[in-house]
């Protein structure tokens, strides 16, 4: 058994090898998703042109869903819906970390599935138990000892909130190889008969999305031989959870399944509320907002990337590839943060670089963590 240990004094810090995504295999354009809610919807809303309007305005341009565009135009039972989500969670989770673990651009070598010693299963979009991680388990050849750390409930924070996680085993065992998989198929909680305006906001936003990344304590960095010249590395995290905010972001769960609960004010919430956090964040981390180059940010839509733009005085070229993300795939729940996360460690930082990353989700909750790049041992000739 592993002996139990954090080390304070030590700068070297857990590091983020590899990172996957999983694409579902059907990708319906925004304007055809339109034309189906129009149809659905187009008795129950008298200003419906008017509601339509959310969905040019979204940025969005194609989302990709585990369904055809057909499956939306009859009813599913929750248990239908269900049996649905454990099958595909299964399939597309095992398929990104499959990947997430070969020769990619980031590693040079495959990494053994039965080296990994904890998985962290992030989801909230529906409902397993055991746990898809378990299942996945049955699938893939890890060893039987891996440590099994599922999450659920926490909705779009949940990518930053598995890296946060797999910081601090990390930190505990710098020996330690963790999975972070965050998989949402948020498609399947669709509600024809929902004729709320958070259910037609939430139909014009969210997609399904897998995401697999791969963190390593610093005795471990050399795992797969990574192949960027410098990798970035967790030097601290911070939650938040505002109080008294159940109503702002979440499910609310019925007999007909999962009803999208999502507050018109989360924009403005953002504006008011998450500069300060931020800058608590800052100051203990030592930093200001002058030294962060990147920022990793979940892109819950259009307006939640302007509203962190004005919260934090950044340009749209700091938003510009979570934008990228939300065009191309939607807001796809937990594993959107690592879609960003790839792009821009595919980006190749330079040693040196720092960034933010961060997500907000139920609670109504923020998740931050400091990432810094360092030169790869492989890559230095280490």
């Amino acid at each position: 058994m592993k002996k139990f240990r954090l080390r304070q004094e030590d700068k070297s810090m857990p590091a983020i090898l590899s990172v996957s995504t999983e694409i579902p295999p059907y990708t319906i354009a925004q304007e055809e998703t339109e034309a189906i809610v129009r149809e659905l919807f187009r008795e129950s809303f008298t200003d419906i042109d008017r509601m339509m309007k959310i969905f040019g305005n979204s940025q969005i341009e194609r989302r990709n869903f585990v369904v055809p565009k057909e499956w939306f135009e009859k009813d599913h039972s929750f248990e239908e819906k269900n049996d649905l989500y454990i099958k595909e969670a299964v399939r597309l989770g095992c398929g990104a970390i499959r990947t997430c673990l070969a020769p990619s651009e980031f590693l040079t070598e495959a990494v053994p599935f039965e080296d990994i010693d904890a998985i962290i299963l992030v989801s909230s979009s529906g409902f397993s138990t055991p746990t898809i991680d378990a299942k996945i388990m049955n699938e893939l050849p890890f060893s039987p000892h891996t440590k099994r750390i599922p999450i659920w409930g926490l909705g779009c924070a949940g990518g930053a909130v598995g890296m946060s996680r797999a910081y601090e085993y990390c930190r505990a065992y710098p020996d330690a190889k963790v999975l972070v998989v965050c998989i949402e198929l948020c498609s399947i909680t669709f509600q024809r008969n929902d004729t709320r305006k958070s259910n037609l906001v939430g139909t014009s936003l969210f997609a399904d999305g897998v995401a697999c990344a791969l963190v390593t304590g610093d005795e471990a960095v050399n795992t797969g031989k990574p192949k960027l010249p410098a990798l970035p590395t967790i030097h601290g995290t911070q939650s938040t959870l505002m109080p008294d905010s159940e109503d702002v972001m979440g499910w609310d769960i019925k007999n007909s399944g999962l009803h999208v609960i999502f507050s018109r004010d989360i924009p403005s919430i953002i504006r008011d509320w998450l500069r300060p956090n931020v800058e608590t964040f800052l100051a203990q981390q030592e930093l200001k907002h002058e030294d962060i180059h990147y920022f990793v940010a979940h892109p819950g839509g259009r307006k939640v990337l302007e509203a962190y733009e004005t919260a934090l005085n950044y340009s749209e070229q700091m938003t510009e590839i979570p934008r990228q993300v939300l065009t191309n795939n939607g807001n796809m729940s937990s594993p959107t943060v690592l879609y960003v996360l790839k792009d821009i460690m595919l980006q190749q930082p330079s040693a040196g670089s720092q960034g933010i990353m961060t997500a907000l989700g139920p609670g109504f909750s923020s998740e931050l963590l400091h990432l810094i790049w360092e030169g790869s041992p492989c890559s230095s000739g280490h």
